[in-house]
């Protein structure tokens, strides 16, 4: 596949220091997005070459609903929103796109809100955000000053969500990869600042997961862990779905979160933040709509999920490499 929309930032990648990446990436990133490799990809590739070319616009990443801000005639912009919209389920947002507003099934920028006080100053720093979805915290990463933003996800549609906002917006300082953590080259990468956002639950060893994101950092890098949490000492293991969900292997309680991360090599782990989620936070809307966290709660008791467990809340941790 044509890998142009890629180039600029895997030149400045290279740049920055990671030149010996740059062959695998582009390789994995060619093979996963090629049309052939997902029965959805020709319909997704089609909706990208649909979008409008408008005239640049205000680009921000400095506020919630992250976009461009620019005049575009109604008839483009039906266009631009029919295109958009062929790229449903989104996920994390919101964006506003030329006056094209996308409610993402996450209230992502509450996510940050949570998060933006606790990060080291992210000024030049080398980001790395595993499992990203579409970028949106990549976005937002950018924006507070980051010098360059690399995003992985193995979903493809998610990537695709990304190139669409990435034509519109035309920042080279960030991508967003058809890649897993496993698919990255090696040790010694040296990112100044790591985002693990609503991965580790998803992991059968969380503590494998927390050596690997160490060994990504430079020595005296900033992890950013957001998981799921519960109450207690302990660690709860569900017996078959939570909130619906097939793939949680373990939740721990704060005290076994923060064990795990120091036993992963990381120091002065300090829990900034729990919160439990809502279902303001958490929703289907017209760009997501599908079930979403209502349907995964008791409608007779909603500090439970359907499965009578704990609902979900999310711990964030700030550690050290």
């Amino acid at each position: 596949m044509d890998l142009s929309p890629f180039r600029p930032f895997l030149d400045r990648f290279a740049q920055a220091g990671f030149g010996g990446w740059v062959p695998t990436l582009e390789a994995l990133t060619a093979e996963r997005l090629a049309p052939a490799a997902h029965g959805d990809l020709p319909r997704w590739w089609a909706a990208l070459a649909a979008l409008p070319r408008p005239a640049p616009g205000r680009v921000v990443l400095d506020d919630g609903c992250v976009g461009v801000d620019g005049d575009l005639d109604p008839a483009d912009q039906d266009r631009l929103r029919t295109a958009l919209m062929a790229l449903h389920p989104w996920r994390k947002g919101p964006y506003r796109l030329y006056g094209v507003g996308i409610d993402s099934e996450w209230r992502s920028d509450w996510k940050w809100d949570r998060l933006a006080p606790h990060l080291s100053p992210l000024a030049g720093r080398r980001v790395l955000d595993v499992g990203c979805g579409n970028g949106y915290h990549a976005w937002r990463a950018l924006g507070a000053g980051a010098g360059l933003v690399l995003g992985i996800d193995p979903t493809r549609l998610y990537v695709m969500q990304f190139l669409a906002v990435a034509a519109l917006v035309g920042e080279t300082g960030v991508a967003v990869l058809p890649l897993a953590l496993e698919d990255l080259p090696g040790d010694g990468a040296g990112f100044d600042t790591l985002l693990s956002m609503g991965v580790l639950y998803h992991r059968r060893s969380p503590l494998d997961h927390l050596r690997a994101l160490h060994r990504l950092l430079r020595p005296g890098g900033e992890l950013v862990l957001e998981t799921l949490v519960v109450d207690g000492p302990g660690v709860l293991v569900p017996d078959g779905r939570y909130a619906r969900m097939r793939n949680v292997w373990s939740i721990p309680g704060p005290e076994a979160l923060l064990a795990w991360v120091a036993d992963a090599g990381f120091r002065g782990a300090r829990l900034v933040d729990v919160t439990v989620t809502s279902t303001a936070e958490q929703r289907s809307t017209e760009w997501m709509r599908f079930e979403s966290l209502a349907q995964a709660l008791d409608p007779g008791d909603p500090s439970r999920t359907v499965e009578g467990l704990p609902a979900p809340r999310r711990g964030l941790v700030i550690a050290e490499a």
